[in-house]
């Protein structure tokens, strides 16, 4: 065998191929995998009885569901085998990738319209939601520009500002699918990761001040958009009108006080709350679980961000920049959406569509986040073992020791 084929068959180094077995970052692994058997359970119980009208089977939704989930641990495992340094090479094309995908869903014949948004790409049975492509895509790309451009972005304004002539553009095709949510988890990574890249205190504040004035306009440009922000104040106002399903999801926290009234046992779940498994599964949870099994959740989202962040810091220390921007922006991608989907279920936040990561239902955000926790594995692995260079040559040697881990 030519030694030209032989390079190219034989797999990469990874945290699953190495002479001493796997070599995984196991905490992060086991809240994120702790998190997907959560939201199985509790997907489980908030669908049934919408399954049950929709197709007969009361196992319907965890099916299609169980599905999502084996799809996106191979992504997983699939992204934990490719080397970051292939990430880095390929930013430009996710780029053009993640602006094609905005542009194929608001074309007529190709964008799927579900509750009156143009999110979807029909593939059969199937749904992809290009938006959640498409924000990490960003991050990919955008962690490459800081990498190339670090002392342009921390010294100069035009530094600064390029970056945002291909982030407004990609905000403007998100608004008009609608999707606000995605916009503001997007934006909000974006600049997070330019304030992580050393961009200076005026110059973020300044875009600080910028974007919430965008959103503000944005807000009052849309009359839903308004009646919503008006509505989540006192919902209790409209509770049959605009301010149903909050109301509904309040009184499911209500219900279920501090232990809850058991798994399964949930009645907000029975048609009285809309979205029970996709966009309020935590209220579902809050009531059968109780405020204990809430905090507790909570407490494993704020461990595997905060990991996250963690692995970010180690490839940083170990000089990977593009890791460490990579990591970060991931981070808060899961942070942004953590907090506005809990921030909508308590009434913190007005109404938005936005998928509660690992737990929630919906297959292009589940296999997404799996992958993500693929790319943060490999991101923990390269920095610990110094392997995530893009000049280095692997061979089996470099495997063969035991490793000493620190963290």
């Amino acid at each position: 065998m030519s030694l030209g084929l032989r390079n190219i068959i034989k797999p990469y180094p990874s945290p699953i191929i190495t002479g001493r077995g796997i070599d995984l970052d196991f905490p992060m692994l086991a809240g994120c995998l702790a998190l997907l058997g959560l939201g199985l359970v509790m997907i489980t119980s908030a669908s049934s009885e919408v399954a049950a009208v929709q197709s007969g089977n009361t196992l319907y939704m965890m099916i299609r569901h169980l599905v999502y989930l084996v799809i996106g641990l191979g992504a997983c495992v699939v992204t934990m085998m490719i080397p970051i340094a292939t990430w880095q090479r390929l930013g430009w094309l996710m780029l053009i990738g993640a602006f094609g995908l905005l542009i194929m869903v608001i074309l007529p014949g190709i964008g799927r319209e579900v509750n009156g948004s143009m999110r979807w790409i029909g593939f059969g049975a199937f749904n992809v939601q290009p938006s959640e492509i498409a924000k990490v895509f960003v991050v990919i790309y955008l962690a490459g520009y800081l990498v190339r451009r670090q002392k342009e972005v921390r010294e100069s304004w035009m530094g600064f500002f390029k970056p945002f002539i291909v982030l407004l553009p990609m905000a403007g095709l998100l608004l008009m699918e609608p999707d606000f949510g995605a916009t503001v988890v997007m934006m909000g990574a974006a600049a997070a990761m330019l304030f992580l890249g050393g961009v200076g205190l005026f110059r973020f504040t300044l875009m600080v001040v910028l974007a919430v004035a965008a959103v503000t306009i944005l807000v009052q440009a849309q009359p839903y958009r308004m009646a919503r922000l008006i509505t989540f104040t006192d919902p209790w106002s409209d509770q049959f009108g605009s301010g149903y399903q909050l109301t509904q999801a309040l009184i499911a926290f209500g219900r279920g006080e501090w232990l809850g009234v058991g798994l399964g046992n949930s009645v907000q779940k029975q048609f009285y709350l809309p979205e029970a498994h996709t966009d309020f599964v935590f209220s579902v949870l809050a009531e059968e679980l109780g405020v204990v099994g809430s905090l507790c959740t909570v407490a494993l989202f704020v461990f595997v961000c905060v990991r996250g962040m963690y692995i970010g810091l180690w490839a940083e220390k170990a000089k990977q920049y593009f890791a460490a921007y990579v990591a970060y922006g991931l981070s808060f991608l899961w942070i942004g959406q953590f907090l506005i989907n809990i921030g909508v279920n308590v009434g913190l936040l007005p109404t938005k569509g936005l998928t509660l990561p690992f737990l929630s239902y919906g297959g292009s955000s589940l296999v997404i986040c799996c992958a993500c926790l693929g790319l943060l594995l490999r991101i923990e692995w390269e920095s610990r073992t110094h392997l995530g260079s893009e000049e280095m040559e692997f061979s089996e040697s470099d495997f063969a020791e035991e490793p000493t881990h620190g963290r």
